[in-house]
């Protein structure tokens, strides 16, 4: 056998390079592999893709399963593919596109019914999916449809017809004088309308742009909820807790309050006393810590105390003589 070292090495750069790219593929494509993929392939039949994409996520009562993999047009409604794994979704399921977050992400909502399983080739029809009303998608087509009329041509026809009606009954006549005011006020807001749609439309930009931190913001704040809900028996037995304390405080205040009393007021006496004599008491430890130097060198010449009186005993009769 040739040894690895004496092989030709274009082939075994090739084989790697083969194999490398092989690897890349299958990591690429690993979704669609039938044992670590993402599961089985469905499908369902939708009057709206309500903003829907490729890559949203599918969950069954809540809980994430897999994740749409393709939106397109069939015939006059919305055929929506998505893989699910580890879920029994059987062939009377339904589905709804919901509401992820404020801005307007969506996910597939997959509610299993049925004994048998549902096939790849027969999707849930129509009669059993639902989509949202996009309310985003809806103001931000408001904005856009306002943005392009004519406020003066408006006015201007309002008027006309206001003055076509004239001669028309006292009622006919007033709803049309007030849509005629209502005309030329819009009018006269023109500027301020369009100013007013354009910080609408900047809004939604940067809205749009914090999707990521809004959910983020949300998400921590539904932890610090369930934390506090976790928390709230050891809250309530520590609330309990303070209020008995109190109460036992109450209580030993009232019982010993004949011998408190006189007690608090010896200590007062007692602290007047020290403040009066404060500097008395400074003077004291000042001086102390001489004499204690002083008198720890009476120990200092071994196990006995050396030290000197002067004056103890009386000078004998004479001796200065």
């Amino acid at each position: 056998m040739t040894p690895f070292r004496q092989r030709n090495p274009i082939i075994i750069g090739v084989v790697s390079l083969l194999a490398i790219a092989g690897l890349l593929f299958v990591a690429y494509r690993a979704d669609s592999l039938p044992v670590i993929g993402a599961g089985k392939e469905y499908s369902a039949v939708f009057s709206e893709s309500a903003g829907l994409r490729a890559g949203d996520e599918v969950l069954i009562a809540g809980v994430k399963v897999g994740k749409v993999t393709g939106v397109k047009l069939h015939n006059v409604a919305v055929l929506v593919t998505f893989r699910a794994k580890g879920a029994d979704i059987g062939d009377r399921s339904s589905a709804s596109i919901q509401i992820k977050t404020l801005l307007g992400s969506k996910f597939l909502a997959i509610d299993p019914a049925g004994e048998h399983e549902l096939s790849a080739d027969t999707p849930i029809p129509l009669e059993r999916t639902a989509a949202p009303y996009d309310v985003v998608e809806a103001f931000n087509a408001l904005t856009n449809q306002v943005d392009q009329l004519d406020t003066t041509a408006l006015a201007n026809g309002l008027r006309t017809i206001a003055t076509t009606f004239r001669d028309t009954p006292d009622a006919v006549r007033t709803s049309l004088d007030g849509l005629s005011r209502l005309s030329v006020t819009i009018a006269s807001r023109n500027d301020q309308i369009a100013h007013l749609l354009n910080n609408t439309n900047k809004v939604s930009g940067v809205l749009a742009a914090r999707n990521g931190d809004i959910t983020a913001i949300l998400s921590d704040g539904s932890k610090l909820l369930e934390e506090l809900r976790a928390r709230e028996d050891a809250i309530s037995r520590l609330l309990d807790g303070t209020r008995r304390l109190s109460e036992q405080l109450r209580g030993l205040v009232r019982d010993n309050q004949g011998q408190i009393g006189p007690t608090l007021r010896e200590l007062d006496r007692l602290t007047d006393t020290l403040q009066r004599n404060q500097e008395n008491l400074v003077a004291g430890i000042r001086r102390l810590g001489p004499f204690i130097t002083l008198f720890n060198n009476t120990l200092g010449n071994g196990r006995w105390f050396d030290s000197y009186l002067d004056g103890l005993l009386p000078q004998p009769i004479g001796a200065g003589r």
